[in-house]
Formats: structure tokens, sequence, C-alpha cells
């Protein structure tokens, strides 16, 4: 009865179509799209809750792309780059791959220079999510992960909800409860062109963030050494509007470590709940995006390792041809005595939301 309940509400939602997206491991992924009455759409897959398009009208009379991602669900099988990916249930890197929550150590996967990245091979986006309700123009996808999935400890049950709103803003929703305390430190890995995915590199496109403080990494395995620098004086100064091609390439050991920028930021956080942290605009669309969190920091990631990707409609990504704004808990927190740590106590809920508007 549930199960037709819902595809009643699929079938009778006017803003909203379903389609099939490709066949993973036997079974049927579906692609659901959403539009506004301002010409945008929005689609996810139920195959790992990937963002796989965010269409904007440009000045010109078309509609840009303006994620990178995959024409079917087989793209995102064996993607090298987390593109339009729900990270869970950490996002980013622990270091050694290893944490201590309640004087006991969990082991996680090293699969990155022997740290743990984005929770391992084994991440919430290589798996099929049930989708929960659907609307007009929302959708929710549901993922129950086992005590000790991917080392973490506590039976996890949690929700990620899409909204296109009618003021176009592209709005994720994570949920979630656990019987055990938990590390949740969930994320979406989206990489964004403005000038639309297929039309190159983004080194031309404008940032100002908002963020007076970065966190420097160690060496080149990423992991932040727990200071908060400020970015005054440094290419990491987004604070007043430039390019992001200004300084990319500049003499600077934090960004030849990381081959660009690709660094966590902490936010210039002057009240509770959502607050604007980034702003971005196409240098040849003039499409604006505004990107706000109630989380305390996020990371700016330049595609610096997307090596011929054969993406959708037959681009191939390079790289530098999209910009990561991951809200987050700063990388490594679980291990780091003064930082905010990303736990979510038995019974508490986990309750956050990343917000994308576009302009044009």
């Amino acid at each position: 009865m549930k199960m037709a309940l819902l595809l009643f509400v699929i079938k009778e939602s006017e803003g909203m179509n379903r389609t099939a997206f490709g066949t993973v491991e036997g079974r049927e992924a579906q692609l659901y799209s959403f539009s506004n009455a301002n010409g945008m759409e929005m689609t996810v897959c139920d195959y790992g809750a990937h963002l796989v398009s965010v269409k904007v009208p440009a000045g010109d009379g078309s509609r840009k792309d303006m994620v990178l991602g995959y024409d079917d669900a087989a793209g995102y099988v064996t993607d090298p780059c987390h593109l339009g990916a729900t990270i869970g249930r950490n996002g980013n890197r622990i270091a050694n791959a290893a944490f201590e929550l309640n004087g006991v150590k969990y082991q996680l996967a090293a699969n990155e220079n022997g740290n743990n990245l984005h929770s391992g091979p084994d991440g919430y986006e290589y798996r099929f999510w049930e989708v929960k309700e659907v609307t007009d123009q929302a959708i929710t996808l549901h993922l129950d992960s086992p005590d000790k999935d991917q080392g973490f400890p506590g039976n996890f049950a949690v929700d990620v909800t899409y909204t296109l709103t009618d003021d176009n803003q592209v709005a994720i929703h994570y949920c979630g409860t656990c019987d055990a305390d938990t590390v949740a430190n969930m994320t979406n890995h989206s990489y964004f062109n403005l000038n639309g995915h297929d039309s190159g590199d983004v080194l031309n496109h404008t940032v100002c963030l908002k963020a007076g403080h970065f966190s420097p990494v160690a060496d080149s395995k990423s992991i932040p050494t727990g200071e908060h620098a400020p970015v005054a004086g440094t290419p990491m100064d987004f604070t007043k509007e430039k390019t992001i091609g200004q300084e990319i390439g500049a003499d600077f050991e934090q960004l030849k470590l990381t081959g660009g920028y690709d660094h966590n930021f902490i936010i210039d956080k002057t009240e509770d709940g959502q607050q604007l942290f980034a702003i971005v605009k196409g240098d040849q669309t003039g499409i604006v995006m505004e990107a706000y969190t109630d989380l305390p920091a996020f990371q700016f990631y330049t595609g610096n390792f997307i090596d011929n990707v054969k993406g959708k409609e037959g681009a191939v990504y390079t790289n530098r041809t999209g910009f990561c704004l991951e809200s987050q808990y700063i990388p490594n927190a679980i291990n780091e005595e003064k930082e905010e740590k990303p736990v979510l106590k038995a019974g508490e809920t986990y309750d956050t939301t990343t917000t994308y508007k576009f302009i044009f």
C-alpha cells in the first residue's frame, strides 16, 4: 500500500518527471526531474542520491547546466571525482583512517595516502537510496547505514531532501538519527561551472568567500595542521571578489601542495542558522550562485585532479573545469581537541541544510 501511494504521488506531481537512468547491478536507476516557474530544472538520481543536473536559463535563450555529471547511472559507479555525490557518513579526510570516540578506537578504510577520504570506497554515493517522498518540487531519499558500516559505530538512518524553490534555490537538507554516538558530517560534492558544464575551465569565474581564515594542510596528503590561518595577504584571500585563476598559480606553498585550491575555509559566522558563505559569477553567462549553510566551514576545491573524464552530452572534463563548495565540519576535526567535532549523539538528530541560489 505504501509503495502504491508513493507511485501515485510521483505520477500526479505536475512539476516532476521520472525516467529510467540505466542499470546498476541488475537494478534500474531512476532519474527525477523537477522544474520551477522560472525555467530552472533540477535532476536527482536514486543511485547515490546524486545531483545530476541544475539547468538555468541563460541570456541567449538557452538553458545552461551548472553541474558536471554523467548521462546515466553507470557513469557514477566508476566515477573517480565524486561528481554530484552525496557523501557520508563523513565528508573529507580523517587522518590515518582512524578516530577515537568514547574511549573506543575505530578503524576505517585507508583509501587515500593512508587516510580515509569521503568515508572510503563504499561511500553512500555507491548505493541505491529509497525514495521516501516526492512532491512537485522536492524529493526525499532514505538510507539505512548499519552499525560498523564503513567502520563507523551505530545504526545510522538518514534522509537527504533536494528542493528546487520558486526563488531559484537548490536546497539540500540532511536529517538523520543513530542508536549510538557516531560521526555525522555529510556533504554534497557537486562541481559547478556557471558558464555551463561543457564550457571549459572556471578560471575566469569571480569568487567572493565569507571566510577570513583557512585550514593549512601539513603536506600533499591534505590533512589540516589544526591552525586557523588568516587569509589576509595570501592567495587564499577571497574576501574581496577576484577570479579563481588570478592567484591559483602563485608561488605559495599551500597551493603547491594541493595543485591549486583544495582547502577548508572557516566561515565568518555572524548568526545562527543559514548564512551566506560564497558568491560566484560565471564570466560568460553572468549567472551568479550564492551558497548558504548552517555548518562552520566549507571546502573550496577547483577540480585540480580532474583528468579527461568523459561526462554527459559528450563533454570531456579536464583540470579545473568545475569548482566545489562542500559545506562541512573542519576536516579531521574528530581527531582534533580544539575543533567542533562532527559527533551525533545517540537519540539526537543530525539536521543541516546547504543551499545554492542562482541569480540570472
